[in-house]
């Protein structure tokens, strides 16, 4: 970069604190550092056009973990991990929605479900025998069952008769949650730069030498919330998972209201308005999906495309709309890392696919560091 004295005045100089991201952790990481420091100088940087990740590419589910993902957890994680997990995600939801408004990002309380395919004989019968088990541990958190067993009611084709409900879940517009933690970012005098790319940073002790687009300042903290970009950061603890997703054009008389989950999460889905989001499949090529590519692959959106036509929308002419990925930061631990990685580099990264849930929460707990 070629600056300008006033560029380098205004954006470059005496800068307190830079973040590394302006996703979901990003952003609440900044808005908290300035109510706790309201007369310092916040730097956002951020490589892409927009959130680079999955921040503004998500599905838009305020979820926070399907019967059959909580019960997978429980095999990997201790009881008192898994609970705490999800008091988390439920407590990041409920941050997101009293910061920005129920109305502003087009939350709807629609509830959610969980599908089984005919031929998911191990996980349906699991997820029926222990529903009354997660109702009880979770009870103390949500005062009431969680988890119902209903008939499906939506004329789905090749799945099991009952399907798993959860009053809790709900959908929001991601597009305008972005746009309006984005938009109070700038009202608290937050800066943003965009395609600003960090190559290189040099913990000074009295700050950071941090080289962005070939250009070198410094910063007091510098603080990371990049997420699935995170691997050479944390030593390879976070790994790149790509997300593949689609949106149908518009269906007349589209009769499905909520968030849909199917094959232990693997695959989602839900109406936006009178269309239908699906996305998912990395299950299917776990090492190929290990990327940061935001490309997409015919494996994947074929599987797509042929839930949609077999199991989602039967004997309904749809048509694909566009198609995109986000890319998500996860790991052998669902529990996100927190930490400060030295003097004055800080890092908030690993959620595990459940940004929108938990990514305000953990941008508090990063700004909390310092």
């Amino acid at each position: 970069m070629n600056l300008s004295y006033w560029e380098i005045k205004n954006w470059f100089s005496n800068v307190d604190f830079t973040i590394v991201g302006s996703g979901i952790v990003g952003l609440h990481c900044a808005l908290n550092l300035r109510e706790r420091f309201p007369n310092s100088k916040i730097l956002i940087l951020e490589k892409g056009i927009l959130p680079q990740g999955a921040s503004t590419k998500n599905a838009g589910f305020t979820c926070f973990g399907s019967l059959s993902e909580i019960i997978d957890d429980l095999k990997t994680h201790s009881e008192e991990d898994v609970l705490n997990l999800i008091q988390k995600r439920w407590n990041g939801l409920q941050l997101l929605r009293k910061r920005l408004g129920d109305s502003v990002i087009d939350f709807k309380p629609y509830g959610g479900y969980e599908l089984f395919l005919k031929e998911d004989e191990n996980t349906y019968n699991e997820c029926l025998q222990k529903l009354p088990f997660i109702n009880d541990i979770l009870k103390p958190f949500f005062k009431t069952d969680v988890f119902a067993k209903e008939v499906d009611r939506f004329a789905f084709e090749n799945i099991k008769e009952y399907s798993i409900f959860n009053q809790f879940e709900g959908q929001i517009d991601t597009g305008n949650m972005m746009q309006a933690v984005m938009k109070e970012a700038i009202s608290k005098d937050i800066l943003i730069l965009n395609q600003a790319e960090v190559s290189s940073f040099s913990d000074k002790n009295t700050g950071v030498e941090v080289v962005v687009n070939g250009y070198s300042f410094e910063t007091k903290k510098l603080l990371f919330a990049t997420n699935g970009f995170a691997s050479e950061l944390t030593n390879n603890a976070v790994k790149p998972a790509r997300a593949q997703v689609l949106i149908t054009e518009p269906i007349p008389n589209l009769d499905i209201k909520g968030t849909f989950h199917l094959d232990k999460g693997y695959y989602y889905f839900r109406n936006f308005e009178d269309r239908i989001l699906l996305g998912g499949g990395r299950n299917l090529d776990f090492e190929g999906e290990t990327t940061t590519s935001l490309s997409q692959t015919d494996l994947i959106q074929n599987r797509l495309e042929e839930l949609l036509k077999n199991v989602i929308l039967p004997n309904q002419d749809f048509k694909i709309a566009h198609r995109w990925s986000g890319i998500m930061g996860m790991g052998n631990s669902k529990n996100p890392i927190v930490s400060q990685l030295s003097e004055n580099v800080y890092c908030g990264v690993r959620l595990g696919g459940m940004g929108v849930a938990i990514g305000s929460l953990i941008g508090q707990e990063l700004a909390e560091l310092l």
